[in-house]
């Protein structure tokens, strides 16, 4: 079991020094920063769920700061449920073990769910400006630039965490969507969206394109 902190280093972040500082003394044994170029793929996040064993803590500043939309949320609280890992969230005073923020209210964590998406979108929009400025001084990391490994590994990370295929096509950098399936079948990854479910066939991609 271990303790894991992550930050988003959103352009507005006033307290990052202080809540990495938390985090170490609650015991963390690394603290992942997620850099703000990174805002869209989240590959450290990703890493972070993906190394998760049961009975692990992750520590995060806000929910608003780890998850890009109710959605993410839900996935990340589904996923921790089934891996029976703890989730601390420093300043929306929620512990789902139930022993830290004991004062927290129902009222309270509702409320924290009803001002996630707007929360989310302020800190996407700073993080865009912030990219756009950058784009005056070198040229901006876009999807094509990973490696085939790194491509193939963040399609099939999108789709189990629940992203449309439409997503998942924006930033693939591929053509056509049919490249797409083709990346699902080939990590096994078993369709269970929409009118898909189990192995997609080649017809069923062909006519997807």
């Amino acid at each position: 079991m271990a303790k894991v902190g992550y930050l988003f280093k959103a352009n507005s972040y006033d307290t990052l020094d202080a809540d990495k500082e938390w985090m170490r003394q609650y015991g963390c044994v690394q603290v992942v920063e997620e850099e703000c170029e990174h805002e869209m793929l989240r590959p450290q996040w990703k890493q972070l769920m993906a190394s998760l064993n049961r009975g692990d803590e992750v520590v995060v500043s806000k929910f608003s700061n780890a998850v890009r939309g109710l959605r993410e949320l839900a996935a990340l609280i589904e996923l921790c449920r089934i891996k029976v890992v703890r989730i601390v969230s420093i300043h929306d005073r929620i512990d789902t073990r139930g022993e830290l923020f004991f004062d927290t209210t129902a009222a309270q964590v509702l409320e924290m769910f009803g001002a996630l998406p707007e929360e989310v979108a302020v800190l996407r929009k700073s993080s865009s400006h912030v990219m756009l400025l950058q784009q005056n001084i070198k040229p901006p990391t876009t999807p094509k630039a990973m490696s085939k490994a790194e491509r193939e590994r963040t399609i099939v990370d999108m789709y189990n965490n629940g992203h449309s295929i439409d997503d998942i096509w924006k930033i693939s950098g591929f053509n056509s969507k049919s490249s797409i399936w083709r990346v699902l079948n080939k990590y096994g990854v078993w369709l269970n969206r929409g009118k898909t479910s189990g192995p997609r066939s080649k017809r069923e991609q062909d006519e997807a394109e």
